[in-house]
């Protein structure tokens, strides 16, 4: 269709694959702009618990933000191993499955899924936070335009992951630079002991509770959300340039020291400029505004960060449709989910990855803060189940240093799962709850799935395939009026079949008299038979009565319904006939032995 060419391009050949790989600077962008968008509201979630306590519980940011860093660094050290060990892909998923077990990488897998749509969500809506800060009279409509860039989002990635990534390559970089000129900006002021251009425009509340072990529980746990996206190259390592283990090592590196700089500078000037979550702005707008002041920079930054937390999706879009296809290739999802588009992308996990995402920001009304507890429970799950697998191949293998490897796939297996406790336990009531829920069912789901599967590969087995026989079959021709379509059909079924019968449904006596008239002209050697509907279903009648010539006969014995069919010159024009030929079609579809053939009779334009 023209109008798919010109929005998602024209088909790409299946050769061309390997062409549509990603270098290290695309695959930066692509991979690791969910991460990097997380510093956007990271540090703000761990103020929004800490400014509860005061002023004074403010400076447990610094130590909440570094214990945060260094379990990121563990994380980025196991899964540098993962590339190297798995160059296939599939990160958590398969290096579970194949070290622990198939039930734990299924988990593994539902907790990445969940993960990658609550990501696009959340990016949504923190970007629509971003705009919205800087422009307020959007706030209103944050719903739409989170929807809006939803689209956006789908199309770009439609068109191709090379294509995507070029596309979104330049939001990323413009944060990375908007990003780090504030920080070292703001950072050489302190050190200088200059005041802020412009104070901070929310004052620190009033200490509503005191400083507990659980509240610096539930900051950091909010804080951990800076780690979603680490696992993201290891899964798509695929889409990466050979040597991929190399390039996806490199791209990881990269991406785990901005991250580490960006979430600890954001911490620290905010603690420096006594920075807290209020006045309609998140953290990174004041913080702009307090290094920059209203000048041209602020809104550079303010409109990179929208950008990066909008594309930010784009990593669950490069993500989420690979996972999916590799669970559909071992028959834990729907096949059709491992085919390939026109653009050489996984087209309908894209789809789904959006339609879940936007149902999210209708239900949560686009609100960041509603969506963020649902966060990151996944994605340590996936951590934790990584690292303990890595763990088991390491030892299991005992190549050079394993040892010193498995110490370190070992300990961050330990602080990742420690951090999953954590944030299971305090986000447990404000929305946690579903993910954990959901974690099971979609387990239920795979398993249902591949047992289908397994049914159905069991079914076509052609071991103890009974020996070939002739096929005896009656055609059946449905008859509603004697026209040329009828005509046609019924010289069909002649050609096919020895015994044809004809049935009309009687709904409308004086009708049936005129197709007995008629069918003494037209019906030549082929019997009519009329069923009374008594209820004045056509469906009902012809249903039982091949029921009943079904009853009593042999495997190779059937029954082919021949069904006339009008095709319209144009689409909407069918929508002035009454489909039966579709209803019957339905209602003969489970019924063994029933052979359903349609003769379409095309209109002429």
């Amino acid at each position: 269709m023209s109008w798919k060419r010109w929005l998602l391009g024209t088909p790409l050949e299946t050769h061309r694959f390997s062409e549509e790989r990603l270098g290290i600077p695309l695959a930066l962008a692509v991979f690791s702009s969910d991460a990097l968008s997380s510093v956007a509201y990271a540090t703000e979630e761990i103020l929004l618990y800490l400014s509860l306590a005061g002023v004074a519980a403010l400076a447990y940011s610094l130590p909440i933000s570094g214990a945060i860093v260094l379990i990121m660094a563990m994380v980025v050290a196991s899964y540098r191993e993962t590339v190297y060990a798995y160059p296939g892909g599939g990160g958590s998923y398969i290096v579970a499955r194949e070290n622990l077990g198939v039930l734990p990488g299924l988990v593994a897998a539902a907790a990445l899924l969940i993960d990658y749509v609550l990501t696009v969500a959340v990016s949504a809506a923190a970007g629509v936070a971003a705009l919205t800060s800087a422009v307020p009279a959007l706030f209103t409509h944050r719903v739409a335009i989170g929807l809006l860039f939803l689209v956006l989002l789908v199309v770009g990635n439609l068109r191709g992951i090379r294509q995507s990534g070029a596309i979104f390559a330049a939001p990323t970089y413009l944060f990375i630079a908007a990003m780090a000129t504030m920080l070292v900006t703001g950072i050489v002021r302190t050190a200088m002991g200059l005041p802020p251009v412009e104070p901070p425009p929310a004052a620190v509340p009033d200490p509503t509770q005191a400083v507990t072990l659980f509240l610096l529980m539930r900051a950091f746990s909010a804080g951990c959300a800076a780690m979603t996206g680490i696992e993201a190259v290891s899964n798509g390592i695929q889409a990466i340039k050979q040597p991929e283990s190399r390039n996806a090592a490199v791209t990881l590196t990269i991406m785990g020291c901005i991250l580490a700089f960006f979430f600890l500078g954001a911490s620290y000037l905010a603690h420096a400029y006594v920075v807290v979550p209020g006045a309609g702005q998140t953290v990174i707008s004041q913080l702009g505004r307090v290094v920059f002041g209203m000048g041209p920079m602020y809104y550079v930054l303010q409109g990179a960060t929208a950008l990066i937390l909008m594309v930010a999706a784009n990593t669950a879009f490069a993500d989420f449709p690979r996972l999916t296809s590799i669970l559909a290739n071992d028959r834990f999802l729907p096949r059709q989910l491992a085919n390939l588009g026109d653009r050489l992308v996984f087209s309908n996990g894209i789809l789904i990855l959006a339609s879940s995402a936007g149902f999210l920001i209708i239900v949560f009304g686009g609100d960041t803060h509603k969506l963020i507890p649902l966060y990151a429970v996944g994605v340590f799950l996936a951590f934790t189940l990584s690292q303990a697998g890595m763990v088991m191949r390491q030892l299991r293998r005992r190549k050079s240093h394993f040892r010193l490897h498995a110490a370190v796939s070992a300990t961050g297996a330990c602080a990742t799962g420690a951090a999953l406790l954590v944030i299971a336990f305090t986000k447990f009531l404000q929305g946690a709850w579903i993910v954990i829920l959901l974690i099971p069912l979609f387990v239920f789901a795979f398993l249902r799935t591949h047992r289908h599967y397994f049914f159905v590969r069991q079914q076509l087995s052609l071991r103890e395939i009974e020996p070939e026989r002739p096929i005896r079959h009656t055609a059946i021709v449905p008859v509603s009026a004697i026209n040329r379509a009828t005509i046609y059909a019924l010289r069909y079924a002649k050609s096919i079949a020895h015994e044809v019968e004809a049935v009309h449904i009687a709904i409308d006596p004086h009708r049936a008299e005129l197709i007995r008239e008629q069918w003494k002209t037209w019906g030549g050697t082929v019997p009519l038979r009329i069923l009374e509907s008594q209820y004045r279903s056509v469906i009902g009648p012809l249903v039982d009565h091949i029921d009943d010539l079904m009853h009593g006969r042999r495997r190779n014995e059937m029954v082919t319904v021949v069904l006339p069919e009008f095709v319209t010159a144009h689409w909407w024009e069918g929508l002035f006939h009454n489909q039966s030929a579709f209803l019957i079609k339905g209602a003969l579809l489970f019924r063994p032995g029933v052979v359903v053939t349609s003769v379409p009779f095309h209109f002429s334009r």
